[in-house]
């Protein structure tokens, strides 16, 4: 039975610039000789230093406890020695610093005791906390603590549980091989996402510009004899937004003001469930991630790279060409040029890409605003963004409210 596709208002179909970055398999990276691990690294509070300096570290073992529901762990990448708990530079536009453990890595990379969790006998209150204290939170970028969104609403029934392998943002692929070469596991963590929810519906929407990882998914789930949609999308930026994602399989329109779980939907990315199943099924907490390094690079791949390590060891794989000028976290599109190589991969870090003068040529001169309506007939939020413009550039921002500028993506 083919699934009845929706359409959303506006999108824009960008270069998508994957296929360098999709010729070889994940490669795993190396351990740098210092890992920075920030103890903030999701939405809501920072967790709580657990950890001193001189002390010796399990792969794993917890070194941030989560300060209370909305907020996640935080664990040691590898096994080694804790040889600070200071400020660091943090993964941010603005170059600020972050509370971090500084971990110096000795080499043998044992893990600290494991604790699986039988999360089949288990009720939904502890496998929720199971995965706050292994740290899974949403890596499709918002980093939101996923145990939080795995409790649902007591009034609404979850009708639809809606798993974004979309991956819309030009550039980034990390999803896209997670999908072609660990389907299985991640369509077992879709299972157990499932049962915390109780959802009557599972629809996984790719975009049509990966037919390898939709073909993984259908076997995948053929394999397991579930009766999960695996849903081929049209390639439209940003059909891998949440609210477009779900409109698109749905049909429901998720307003401004309300949540998805109002009208009996929740969404989640490919790696988070993936993680979950790792963190249950083997006590894995999030202590690595797959990085899409692509962009002026000669060697363009997907990484599997330890949470902690400096963006300049890690950049160095890719062999950055010598025009290179800037480094970009994330897509071309939503994503935000580093300001220091310094800071560390973090569980938000899903693409790094090299830029340079030739991939990114400079804005050319700013031209009148004529308004002639193109930026509204392409915006996803039938927002008007010609008004916000000149409003903002009137300084009347409470007419930019008005035109709910904070709608805005």
């Amino acid at each position: 039975m083919l699934q009845r596709l929706f359409s959303f208002k506006g999108g824009v179909k960008p270069q998508t610039n994957k296929s360098p970055s999709v010729q070889e398999a994940i490669g795993f990276a190396p351990l740098p000789a210092r890992l920075y691990v920030p103890l903030h690294q999701s939405i809501g509070g920072a967790a709580n230093p657990l950890v001193r300096p001189g002390e010796k570290v399990g792969k794993g073992q917890l070194i941030g406890g989560a300060d209370g529901w909305m907020s996640s762990a935080v664990h040691a990448p590898t096994s080694g020695r804790v040889l600070a708990v200071e400020e660091h530079v943090a993964t941010h536009p603005s170059g600020l610093t972050t509370l971090s453990v500084v971990i110096e890595p000795d080499g043998c990379d044992e893990w600290a005791e494991r604790q699986p969790i039988d999360y089949r006998s288990q009720p939904p209150e502890r496998v929720r906390e199971a995965l706050r204290d292994a740290g899974v939170v949403g890596l499709g970028g918002a980093v939101f603590p996923s145990h939080a969104k795995l409790a649902p609403a007591k009034s609404v029934v979850v009708q639809d549980l809606v798993i974004n392998g979309a991956e819309c943002e030009p550039f980034m692929t990390c999803d896209d091989m997670l999908m072609r070469e660990r389907a299985e596991e991640t369509v077992r963590g879709i299972a157990i996402f499932r049962e915390l929810l109780a959802a009557q519906r599972v629809l996984i929407g790719i975009e049509d510009n990966k037919p390898e990882a939709i073909a993984a998914m259908r076997n995948a789930v053929a394999h397991l004899g579930l009766d999960y949609a695996v849903v081929a999308v049209p390639t439209r930026y940003p059909a891998g937004g949440a609210k477009q994602l779900i409109r698109v399989l749905t049909g429901k329109e998720v307003p401004a003001s309300r949540r998805s779980t109002e009208l009996g939907v929740q969404c989640f990315n490919v790696a988070t469930v993936y993680t979950a199943y790792r963190a249950l099924e083997f006590g894995e907490p999030v202590i690595s991630r797959i990085v899409t390094l692509t962009g002026n690079v000669a060697h363009p791949r997907n990484w599997d790279v330890r949470i902690g390590t400096p963006l300049r060891d890690f950049v160095a794989l890719g062999e950055p060409q010598r025009d290179t000028n800037a480094f970009l976290m994330g897509g071309p599109m939503m994503g935000f040029a580093l300001p220091s190589l310094d800071a560390p991969v973090v569980k938000a870090t899903n693409c790094i890409i090299a830029g340079s003068a030739g991939l990114f040529p400079p804005n050319p001169p700013e031209m009148p605003c004529i308004r002639c309506g193109a930026c509204a007939d392409v915006c996803p939020h039938e927002l008007q963004p010609f008004e916000l413009y000149w409003f903002s550039r009137a300084r009347i921002f409470g007419k930019t409210q008005e035109y709910h500028i904070f709608d805005c993506i």
